[in-house]
């Protein structure tokens, strides 16, 4: 097949792919650009930005709730990787198997796909709620008798955890289902015959099988929860005082509660740079980049 009757009378590729880029450019690079701007000046959204230079960059270093936030955004990012996947990819194998029991359990796992985030935040508000909700008799049980879980410095942090992992898991796990469901037979098979058992053929086989899919949802979890902050503002503002303010919530604050858009653009700035390193040390460190056959040889 000729090069001409693949790219259309003749057209180079990029002529394709113009229209692609012009909306990429126009909604994500053009924004960017702006807000790293605006991150070099004073700005409350009504008059015109005036020109700071580094203050607002200075300011992050002597701003305990920006250290804060960090910290908390990237405990939010370590706990939600190991939770959901820990979680998520076993799931995933075990749905990828055929029954008609797993069929109907998976339609309940990804009930959570079909809700937004507003909704989600609301059920789970309404849920620790401490006069009526589930939570007046589960904080008994962790020691908190008045059952204001997300009312508790100490616990407030793991509700939202919780709840995020609640919601983003089903999506992780359909991830790995679809996956799993791509692992040639024979191979277990051959395991068989070998006398391997589940755990060995588990580790020896389903998960080299599925190192590129690790690879992918590990990054996803890890720009989701650098970035996630709708069920943290439903749920608890950011509270009890500021025990799960994550970075993200920190800008929204910054910008349209204080109207401090310069400062709130440089906190913005922080996580683009945050959430880009992140994916890309992931992908050097694993060699995702090489994308590699997993069924070289057969």
């Amino acid at each position: 097949m000729s090069t001409t009757s693949v790219t259309g009378s003749g057209r180079p590729g990029f002529v394709w792919a113009a229209p692609a880029l012009a909306f990429f450019a126009l909604f994500a690079l053009l924004p960017m650009l702006a807000v790293v701007v605006l991150s070099f000046t004073a700005y409350d959204g009504l008059s015109a930005p005036r020109w700071t230079g580094l203050d607002n960059w200075f300011r992050l270093g002597s701003d305990p709730l920006f250290t804060e936030s960090l910290r908390l955004s990237f405990v939010l990012t370590g706990v939600s990787w190991v939770v959901q996947t820990a979680v998520a990819l076993p799931l995933g194998v075990w749905l990828a198997g055929r029954g008609r029991s797993r069929a109907v359990l998976a339609a309940l796992f990804f009930v959570p796909l079909l809700m937004s985030s507003a909704a989600i935040a609301v059920l789970w508000g309404t849920l620790f709620d401490p006069n009526f909700g589930l939570a007046s008799v589960l904080g008994p049980l962790v020691g908190i008798d008045d059952g204001n879980i997300i009312g508790s410095n100490r616990y407030a942090f793991a509700a939202v955890i919780a709840v995020i992992a609640w919601q983003y898991m089903p999506f992780h796990t359909l991830l790995y289902q679809a996956a799993a469901r791509a692992i040639p037979a024979q191979l277990y098979e051959a395991a068989l015959i070998d006398g391997a058992g589940r755990w060995r053929t588990f580790v020896s086989i389903t998960v080299p099988q599925l190192r590129d899919t690790i690879i992918t949802s590990g990054v996803l979890i890890v720009v989701g929860s650098m970035t996630t902050f709708e069920v943290v503002l439903i749920l608890t503002g950011g509270g009890p005082g500021t025990a799960s303010r994550i970075l993200p919530l920190h800008m929204y604050l910054e910008g349209f509660r204080s109207f401090d858009m310069g400062y709130a653009s440089a906190l913005a700035v922080v996580l683009l740079v945050l959430g880009t390193t992140l994916s890309l040390v992931i992908a050097r460190v694993t060699g995702y980049r090489r994308m590699t056959s997993q069924r070289e040889g057969m």
